[in-house]
C-alpha cells in the first residue's frame, strides 16, 4: 500500500471509533434506560389509547402524573408502612412534603372537600372550616363543597387565595342513618354534574371534625381509604364488618385486609364516582331486600375497598379520637381529630 495511503487510513481510524460509540450511546439510551414506576396509577388500562402512526401503538398516560417514589421516603420501622399489595400506609416521616408540594403545584391541582352538614350538624362547620384554613392542603386551590340544609346558616370564614366555597343545598333526613347513607348518592350525582369539570380529586370527610395538624398532598392518590382508629393492630375476625350473607356489603370472617372508617376517603373525581355509585347501588339493593348493613355506608365502603384495593392508605394519624384513645407513642401527629360534642349545643340546634 502506498504511504500516503496508509497515512490517510491511520487518520480515519479515530473517527471511526467515535462514530461507533455514539450509536452505541444512543441505542445503549433507547433501550436499556431504567423506567421509574409512578406510584399512584392503576395497572392495567389507566391510559387512554391515543391516534397512531401505522405500525406503531402510541399510549396517551393519565392526565393526573402521580408522585414518583422519591417522593416517599419509608423511614418508620415501627409501623406498617406497605399493604400485602404494595401500596404505601401514610404516617409522619414516610413522606417528603417539600417534593410532593412542587410536584402538585406542577400539575396545577385543585382539590375538592366534600362536607355534609345536614340539620344540627352545622354547628360544625365554623371550626372545621377555620382548621382547615389552617392546615388542609395550604398552598394548593381548594373548593369547599358545602352540603346542607340550611344554606343561610353557613358561617362566612374568610380563605386563602385559590380557595373558594360552594353551598349545595339538599334535603334532610329523619335519622342520622339515612342522612350519612344518603352520602353516597348526592356524591355520585355531583361528581357527574360538576365534580368532574372542576377538581382533580376528592377529599370526603365528616364535619364534627377539626384539622389538628398537616394533612396535604401527601394523601393524594387515584383511590385513598383511612385504617379505622379502633381496629388498627387488630385481627379481621375482630372487624365489625357486615357478616349477614344476605347483605351486598357482607364479608365472610376469612376476608378483609383493613377496617376502613367512612369518615375520610377519597382519590381522583373518576374514582370517586365509581365508589360512591356502586356503593349507592349496594344501599339500594339491600333496601329493596328488607336489610341495612350493621354500619351502613361505612360497610358498603369496606366491601368495596375488599374488591377495588385503594392505591394509598392513610394511617389512624388522619382521623383520631384523642378523647377516646389517647395519644400512644405511635402517633407522632394528630392531624384531623374529633371534637368533643356539646350534646346541650347540638339538642339546641
Amino acid at each position: 500500500m502506498d504511504p500516503t495511503e496508509k497515512s490517510k487510513c491511520r487518520s480515519l481510524r479515530p473517527l471511526a471509533f467515535l462514530l461507533t460509540v455514539l450509536v452505541l450511546v444512543f441505542l445503549s439510551a433507547g433501550v436499556l434506560s431504567p423506567r421509574i414506576p409512578v406510584l399512584g396509577t392503576r395497572p392495567g388500562g389507566a391510559g387512554e389509547v391515543a391516534t397512531k402512526p401505522a405500525g406503531q401503538q402510541v399510549v396517551k398516560l393519565p392526565r393526573m402524573v402521580y408522585p414518583q417514589p422519591r417522593a416517599l421516603t419509608p423511614s418508620r420501622r415501627d409501623v406498617l408502612v406497605l399493604t400485602p399489595w404494595l401500596a404505601p400506609i401514610i404516617w409522619e416521616g414516610t413522606f417528603n412534603i417539600d417534593i410532593l408540594n412542587e410536584q402538585f403545584r406542577l400539575q396545577n391541582v385543585t382539590v375538592g372537600l366534600t362536607i355534609f352538614a345536614i340539620k344540627k350538624y352545622v354547628v360544625f362547620l365554623k371550626l372545621f372550616l377555620e382548621t382547615a384554613e389552617e392546615h388542609f392542603m395550604v398552598g394548593h386551590r381548594v373548593i369547599y363543597y358545602i352540603f346542607t340544609d340550611r344554606p343561610q346558616d353557613v358561617p362566612r370564614v374568610p380563605l386563602r387565595k385559590g380557595r373558594r366555597l360552594v353551598v349545595l343545598q339538599v334535603p334532610a333526613a329523619a335519622r342520622w342513618q339515612d342522612v350519612s347513607m344518603r352520602r353516597m348518592e348526592m356524591i355520585s350525582d355531583f361528581c357527574a354534574r360538576r365534580f368532574l369539570r372542576e377538581v382533580a380529586f376528592l377529599v370526603c370527610t365528616d364535619v364534627d371534625m377539626r384539622f389538628r395538624d398537616h394533612v396535604g398532598v401527601e394523601i393524594l392518590s387515584p383511590l385513598f381509604a383511612t385504617l379505622h382508629p379502633s381496629f388498627y393492630g387488630a385481627t379481621r375476625q375482630t372487624f365489625t364488618y357486615e357478616r349477614r350473607p344476605q347483605s351486598q356489603a357482607y364479608i365472610p370472617m376469612d376476608q378483609g385486609d383493613f377496617y376502613y372508617l367512612g369518615g375520610l376517603f377519597g382519590g381522583s373525581v373518576s374514582e370517586v364516582h365509581r365508589l360512591t355509585t356502586a356503593c349507592h347501588q349496594a344501599m339500594t339493593t339491600d333496601r329493596a331486600n328488607g336489610i341495612e348493613a350493621v354500619w351502613h355506608d361505612e360497610s358498603h365502603l369496606n366491601r368495596y375497598l375488599l374488591d377495588h384495593k385503594p392505591t394509598k392508605v392513610l394511617s389512624p394519624e388522619y382521623l383520631w379520637d384523642e378523647q377516646l384513645l389517647g395519644w400512644p407513642a405511635v402517633m407522632k401527629k394528630l392531624r384531623y381529630v374529633a371534637v368533643p360534642k356539646n350534646h346541650q349545643e347540638i339538642r339546641n340546634r
